[in-house]
């Protein structure tokens, strides 16, 4: 069968319709996007990763980060080559859309989207417990803080992209430059025996003071190896709003890759060596623990606690950002209900923000589980892994012929290293929260039922990356005659 054939009618619609789903372009370059890409991850840096000290140990979160990290390293690579093929709002789904048709595409959005409204509704409630630990306003963690959250940085993106950007990029570099102090505050006090001074099951296989959990603790702590860089491959979904996208977009992407991979290095080694692996494993801010021994406060442990709010503004702002767009995109071409893409006179996608934002908000309000939510935003998170390494196997296969202005370093051995690891994450998740697996796995099997029953048929030809998937069935139909 042709990829035509297999391709689902598209309906009609007006000659507007575009016109009135259209982002505005131009606005960021590629320090803008830089910026995004550790935005959507610097949180990760201030809290939960330590939680993997307590399924890993010392050794297992530190192979698992290595690990995660060489998967996101090889994911972002694929990414980069294949933002530069395809521009467009869509990101991953327009890259498994192209690669792995209708299915491929809506099962990559919709993992996607998973993620990105999934994690602001936990990082709003971590957000709520820091404005209650540091007294701000006498304020306690609610819904009144959340919802003054989503109010306020809804708000600012309805206002226009470049804005929120550049609002984005200020609060981050708060938060990076508060990493660097904190580990260089933490060094006096680094040890090597603080590292592996948690107790060892001797029952676990495996097992040793490096290892206190046995081999299989390494495999546990992958999801919170993953928190280090979880988010960064949503640089592509700026696409349609940055300048000379096919030459930008691969740089942000490895740009904001490396500064992540030197955060992640530093907090990991200075917050455990300082304090101790076991007395930061189930702290709420491990940075801050590391840095107060006697549990007394200090000016610097002050500052890298209010640093640690500005990290967690920036991720939860731009995770907005980073839904909003997924959402247009499925939208714009049918695979969600076409109503949800329209965007404003400032070319905002404003149904695309609030709709997402007023889920993530009754979610946070209704279950104050932060930790539970951002599980089920990582199962979301490693399938879209998986199937996004896939696309560029198969786009490199099927189209090898096809421009490429950025060419992923190894190709396709890259990719497949991310693909066999992402597929190892995903099977962790069921060992890290089994509830939180089959909640994401309930809602995933609803979505596809929608789509298989309804929108399936429904697509818009227009929207581009129904476009690109046209243009090459009908070349594809040219060269075989």
């Amino acid at each position: 069968m042709s990829q035509e054939s297999a391709t689902p009618p598209a309906a009609p619609e007006g000659d507007d319709y575009l016109e009135r789903r259209a982002l505005r372009r131009g606005s960021a370059g590629w320090v803008l996007l830089t910026g995004l890409g550790v935005a959507y991850v610097v949180s990760g840096d201030y809290s939960g990763w330590n939680f993997g000290l307590a399924e890993g140990g010392f050794g297992g979160l530190a192979i698992a980060m290595v690990l995660m990290g060489a998967m996101y390293a090889c994911m972002v690579f694929a990414l980069a080559e294949l933002s530069s093929i395809l521009p467009t709002a869509g990101g991953g789904y327009g890259f498994a859309r192209r690669a792995l048709g209708p299915w491929g595409g809506f099962l990559t959005g919709t993992a996607i989207l998973i993620e990105y409204v999934l994690a602001p509704a936990a990082i709003v409630i971590f957000i709520g417990d820091y404005v209650e630990s540091l007294g701000l306003f006498g304020l306690e963690s609610g819904w009144p803080v959340y919802l003054v959250c989503f109010a306020i940085f809804l708000g600012i993106h309805l206002w226009g992209v470049g804005e929120a950007l550049r609002f984005s990029f200020v609060v981050t570099g708060i938060a990076v430059a508060a990493l660097i102090v904190f580990g260089l505050a933490a060094l006096p006090d680094f040890s090597f025996a603080s590292l592996d001074d948690i107790p060892v099951d001797a029952s676990a296989a495996g097992s040793s003071s490096w290892l206190p959990f046995g081999l299989l603790g390494i495999w546990a702590a992958f999801p919170f190896g993953m928190w280090f860089f979880l988010g960064v491959e949503g640089v592509p979904l700026a696409a349609e709003e940055t300048r000379d996208p096919a030459r930008t977009l691969p740089k942000a992407i490895r740009w904001s890759m490396g500064i992540l991979v030197v955060l992640a290095v530093v907090t990991f080694f200075a917050a455990a060596g300082a304090r101790g692996s076991a007395a930061i494993q189930e702290a709420g801010n491990p940075l801050v623990e590391a840095l107060q021994p006697g549990g007394e406060a200090t000016t610097l442990s002050r500052i890298v606690n209010y640093a640690g709010l500005a990290g967690l503004v920036a991720s939860f702002f731009s995770l907005i950002y980073a839904g909003s767009r997924q959402l247009f995109a499925l939208s714009r071409a049918g695979y969600l209900p076409r109503f949800l893409s329209l965007t404003s006179r400032r070319k905002a996608p404003y149904l695309g923000l609030l709709v997402p934002g007023t889920i993530g908000f009754v979610l946070a309000a209704w279950s104050g589980n932060g930790a539970r939510m951002l599980n089920i935003a990582v199962f979301g998170a490693t399938i879209s892994y998986a199937l996004m390494s896939l696309s560029h196997i198969v786009l490199r296969r099927r189209e090898p012929e096809l421009p490429r202005p950025y060419r992923t370093p190894g190709g396709v051995l890259t990719s497949s290293v991310a693909l066999v690891l992402a597929c190892a994450a995903l099977v962790a998740t069921f060992l890290v929260d089994v509830t939180a697996a089959v909640i994401a796995l309930v809602v995933y099997i609803v979505a596809i039922g929608y789509f298989g029953l309804y929108s399936r048929k429904r697509l818009v030809a227009k929207a581009p990356e129904e476009e690109f998937a046209a243009l090459a069935a009908a070349e594809a139909e040219l060269s075989r005659d």
